[in-house]
């Protein structure tokens, strides 16, 4: 079920599509590029041991510059070309295609507004490759490409867990440990009035836990490891998710027009409720 803005948006949006345009092909490119990386790096490796041991501070900063670039470049119009084109083909389209009411697709033509286009796995192999290099640099070859490897994998893990939160619910989702709860995490999202606050990671609910940026009032684990259950959504925001739910008359192409009161209960999201987020 959707509202009619919606149906309207995505009838237009299916309708630009270009006729070249492939999407079995362009995540054929995606992990076939990604993969081959990932394998030619570790044929390079010799005798890497230690070095594993920097995928984990790579992993943790890189769900970190997830949550920043979501929260602060995708969800923040900055007028600067590359910028401005990433918030426009994020907040502008693809969060009027999906919403927390209906957010699955139908065909591979629609990958075209799940995954993103092939310039992003350039961009992040460039700068994979200069960290990488520096890594090298600091330490050793293996370093190098350990960290590259490490890059190129979680980016294959958040097309992943992106396509999985936006295919029709299945066995698979439901029950797969993280992938279930990404998916919750990431349609509550996708509600029209908290999608510009709340539930920025895309992989791992890590930062947004540290950041206070979740819709779930609960630990580390307890975010981990969540799954489909609404038990612990925060009280101060039920309101406002069923009133956009399926109300998008104070919806814009730019977000939820708020009233006073439900932008004060949103500032409370934030940083001061870190601490007591961790503590239980």
């Amino acid at each position: 079920m959707m509202t009619e803005r919606q149906r309207q948006f995505r009838e237009q949006y299916k309708a630009d599509i270009s006729p070249l345009y492939n999407g079995l092909l362009h995540i054929a490119v995606i992990y076939g590029v990604g993969a081959a990386a990932i394998w030619y790096c570790t044929g390079q490796m010799r005798y890497a041991g230690w070095e594993w041991l920097l995928a984990l501070p790579v992993f943790i900063a890189g769900n970190f510059v997830e949550w920043f670039m979501h929260r602060h470049v995708m969800h923040r119009r900055i007028d600067v070309f590359a910028l401005r084109a990433i918030y426009e083909r994020h907040t502008r389209q693809h969060h009027q295609y999906f919403t927390d009411l209906e957010p699955t697709i139908d065909s591979t033509r629609e990958f075209r507004i799940v995954f993103f286009p092939w310039r992003v796995l350039i961009t992040l192999g460039v700068g994979g490759l200069a960290l990488g290099w520096l890594a090298a640099q600091v330490f050793n070859a293996n370093a190098g490409y350990v960290v590259f490897v490490t890059m190129v994998a979680q980016y294959l893990v958040y097309e992943t867990f992106h396509y999985c939160c936006h295919v029709h619910d299945n066995w698979f989702v439901r029950h797969t440990p993280f992938i279930n709860t990404i998916r919750r995490h990431h349609t509550a999202h996708h509600n029209m009035g908290i999608m510009m606050k709340y539930n920025m990671n895309l992989t791992f609910p890590i930062a947004d836990w540290f950041m206070g940026t979740t819709d779930l009032r609960r630990g580390l684990l307890g975010h981990l490891f969540n799954g489909y259950s609404e038990k612990h959504v925060k009280q101060e925001l039920k309101p406002i998710i069923a009133k956009f739910r399926d109300d998008h008359s104070r919806v814009t192409l730019d977000g939820p027009q708020l009233t006073f009161q439900e932008e004060s209960v949103m500032v409370g999201g934030g940083r001061n409720e870190t601490c007591a987020m961790r503590a239980q």
